[in-house]
């Protein structure tokens, strides 16, 4: 007989797997949908094979078009963004994020590329936390520390996929059970990821999360951007500004040490919009910093803006997260050959993802980033793209 505890999780996983799965049978890899969006223009949204694991599973692929000439495609492996297409000022357009156009490139050397990251984005110190009295020894996978999820965090797992199509968007909605134990973490977690795209140019991002026991969730996207056209040099010269005053400093291990330090007169400073490079070689290492970003609670509020004045790509980056990590590429070092055959060298990619602070369980001055029974994680992230002259 089923102990209660037992009960209680057989039926949370039952009840999940029946909510997530409605709509989700999967359709040929043909399919092909096109709607039309307010003011009469064509979005389309398609479905292909991506390719297959070693055990044979089939890996699809979702492609969102609208009719400003914005293409996104998302796969199953890591409800990963493979590649975005945006238009420059003459209108033509570049694919701006860092990735591989094959599967197997995902499975050997990707550091995240365009990756659902999770249960826990970011570093938790030594790999463990506490919580409720009892400590949960984590994966440990950057050196003692636990990074983004573990050795096999959401990036590297097979979501289930449903196709959306409304009228002024078309999308993606990714489901995944995370089960109890996995890479460390207590409890059953339901998760889904829905990525729309809108006919305004908008790339949205939403997250859900259930558990059946309390335990860390902290979830974000993790492309790298380059809004010159990936592999097309560093990104040094894009113009960025990360609306927020105060900064969470790290050690030489970029683990927080729990202190909230004002960027002000520091080369972290990103409240005035200037080059990404013009104070890179005064920060160790390069950026790779959470920032607290000026705002009330978990309201949908600017963080950021980054504008590149070649191709006049501007991007603008909305969350309902209380931080924002911005990455500058630092360990890209030429070893990883990406789409296209092109060299990834080192800050040919930045990475800004909305979060809540890294190591959270481990330091009670951080906003809480612990799930319970009974509650829902959600958050919002929208990627919004226009041109300036």
């Amino acid at each position: 007989m089923l102990t209660k505890l037992n009960q209680t999780t057989a039926l949370f996983i039952v009840l999940f797997f029946s909510y997530f799965s409605l709509g989700c049978s999967p359709s040929s890899p043909e399919k092909k949908a096109t709607i039309k969006a307010q003011g009469g223009s064509v979005m389309s949204l398609t479905k292909d094979i991506f390719g297959h694991l070693p055990d044979g599973q089939t890996i699809e692929i979702y492609t969102l078009t609208n009719s400003q000439g914005m293409k996104a495609k998302i796969m199953t492996y890591g409800a990963t963004l493979v590649s975005l297409e945006v238009p420059d000022r003459n209108g033509e357009r570049k694919d701006i994020t860092l990735g591989h156009d094959h599967l197997k490139g995902y499975l050997k050397d990707s550091p995240y590329f365009g990756a659902t990251v999770g249960r826990y984005a970011n570093r938790i110190a030594q790999a463990r936390f506490t919580l409720n009295g009892q400590t949960y020894q984590l994966a440990a996978n950057d050196g003692p520390h636990h990074l983004h999820g573990g050795l096999k965090g959401f990036d590297k797992v097979v979501w289930q996929a449903t196709p959306l199509e409304e009228e002024d968007w078309v999308g993606v909605r990714f489901f995944y059970l995370s089960p109890d134990g996995e890479e460390g973490y207590p409890g059953n977690l339901a998760v889904t990821v829905t990525y729309q795209l809108t006919e305004d140019n908008q790339l949205k991002i939403f997250y859900e999360a259930e558990t059946d026991k309390p335990t860390p969730v902290n979830l974000t996207h993790h492309s790298y951007f380059n809004l010159k056209g990936q592999g097309e040099g560093d990104i040094l010269d894009h113009i960025l500004m990360i609306n927020a005053d105060y900064f969470t400093p790290v050690d030489s291990q970029l683990i927080p040490t729990g202190k909230i330090k004002s960027v002000k007169d520091t080369p972290w400073d990103f409240t005035t919009p200037h080059p990404i490079g013009q104070h890179i070689r005064k920060v160790p290492g390069g950026y790779d910093h959470n920032y607290v970003l000026n705002k009330e609670d978990s309201e949908l509020s600017l963080a950021a803006h980054v504008f590149e004045p070649q191709s006049g790509r501007m991007m603008e980056i909305f969350t309902t997260e209380p931080g924002i990590q911005f990455y500058s590429g630092n360990f890209l070092d030429g070893s990883i050959t990406g789409k296209a055959g092109r060299i990834y060298h080192q800050y040919y990619g930045f990475c800004l993802e909305p979060q809540h602070f890294p190591d959270s369980p481990n330091k009670p001055n951080f906003p809480s980033t612990i799930l319970h029974p009974g509650e829902k994680y959600k958050s919002q992230t929208i990627f919004k793209f226009s041109i300036q002259k």
